[in-house]
């Protein structure tokens, strides 16, 4: 598993009985986890916590603020920093498991040796994108349906002073984005996705992880450069194992870049109360060969 252990200002306090309890910075947020499928101690931590999140029978929820504090603040993820908000559905902007996955990105870009140019799918505010472009690629290409997460994406990369850098945020349905890349004949060294379940484009394109997956990867391939770095991919789909997306993998991207390796594994996050580990989704990705030949 991938346990992202260098946060200090995000603390997975306990979990279980369907729920985590989190700090973020000096804000301690409660709300469901579907993974925490184990019982905690009722201790007094469970009680003392700023807001609540409350699943609707008929859907969504609600958060329920039990102290004031401002509505947004920001947490520190090593030079990064980032807009955290309770939001609908029970999200706060930031997936601190993702912080394992912005290490990885970091070292295989400042150690690359030449310039790196990265596309981010399903961007998300753009936790990757900034891992990025802080690791000094050459541009970064953020793509995401929502502008409204387009425009969270850019507040973070203020406050991460990235503005400067060249980041281009593209409001679009991921995969006509890069089927039209492939038409132009755009190529890219990184591509990093994080698809989810299921969801529409601006303009209503249906996504469902488990029809459009394998078609997505296969697009990607043809648009990156001649010498790819890696290519990264989460997923927070119930029923996607380790095993089931390395063999998307092995089938797809390992039979055209043969030069590289392929690893799957959990995302997780570190309990503070128990030394347990609350599982976070997977990722699967290919890495170049440290000899740089490829195909």
């Amino acid at each position: 598993m991938l346990v992202s252990n260098n946060w200090k200002d995000y603390e997975c306090i306990d979990a279980g009985n369907g729920e985590k309890l989190e700090r973020w910075k000096d804000i301690i947020l409660r709300r469901p986890d579907p993974w925490a499928l184990w019982t905690h101690e009722n201790t007094q931590a469970w009680l003392d916590y700023h807001a609540i999140y409350h699943r609707s029978d008929k859907g969504g929820g609600y958060w329920e603020n039990k102290k004031k504090f401002n509505e947004f603040w920001t947490v520190n993820y090593r030079d990064l920093t980032f807009k955290v908000s309770p939001t609908g559905f029970k999200h706060t902007g930031l997936f601190p498991e993702q912080a394992a996955n912005w290490d990885f990105i970091i070292n295989k870009i400042q150690n690359a040796g030449r310039p790196i140019k990265v596309l981010n799918l399903f961007a998300y505010t753009g936790g990757a994108t900034m891992a990025a472009s802080y690791a000094g690629a050459v541009e970064v290409v953020h793509v995401d349906a929502s502008q409204g997460m387009n425009e969270w994406a850019k507040e973070n990369s203020k406050l991460s002073k990235l503005e400067n850098n060249r980041i281009r945020y593209i409001c679009d349905d991921c995969l006509k984005f890069v089927e039209r890349e492939k038409r132009r004949g755009n190529k890219y060294d990184a591509i990093i996705m994080d698809p989810p379940t299921y969801g529409r484009g601006p303009s209503k394109e249906l996504w469902r992880f488990e029809d459009s997956l394998n078609k997505l990867i296969e697009t990607c391939l043809d648009i990156l450069s001649e010498e790819p770095l890696f290519l990264l991919i989460s997923s927070y789909t119930k029923g996607i194992t380790p095993e089931i997306l390395k063999n998307v993998l092995l089938t797809s991207v390992g039979k055209k870049l043969k030069n590289g390796k392929i690893s799957t594994d959990e995302l997780g996050l570190k309990i503070s109360n128990n030394n347990m580990v609350l599982p976070c989704g997977i990722y699967g990705r290919w890495e170049a060969n440290d000899n740089k030949e490829n195909i």
